[in-house]
């Protein structure tokens, strides 16, 4: 799931997307181990880095186990299972706020995982 998570952050900080953050979320519930929440800045751009997501998990081989919000382009989720990967417009990410609404989450410092 690391190398998972590394990729899925690596090909959105490629395709620069804005306010990348990861929260763990492992300790405090069930649904998943890791949330990755990050904006696009248009529908284009929201579509390109999900689209960039599934890339780069199909090339090591990390299956997606569904997708959704594909015809919106306001927010976009994958589930990887033990990761969910959040990718919104920017109202939309604010009318959810989900890093707020998961507080209780740890904020992965994502430096680490942009290193090559």
């Amino acid at each position: 799931m690391e190398n998972a998570l590394k990729a899925i952050v690596k090909a959105l900080d490629d395709k620069k997307a804005v306010d990348l953050c990861v929260l763990k979320i492992d300790e405090i519930t069930s649904l998943a181990d890791h949330f990755v929440i990050c904006s696009g800045t248009s529908t284009t751009h929201v579509k390109t880095l999900a689209d960039e997501c599934e890339a780069a998990t199909d090339k090591i081989g990390y299956r997606i186990r569904s997708r959704e919000g594909l015809d919106s382009g306001s927010w976009i989720l994958l589930d990887y299972g033990d990761l969910i990967v959040h990718v919104y417009n920017k109202d939309t990410r604010n009318y959810y706020s989900l890093e707020k609404l998961w507080k209780d989450g740890t904020e992965v410092d994502i430096s680490n995982l942009l290193e090559d």
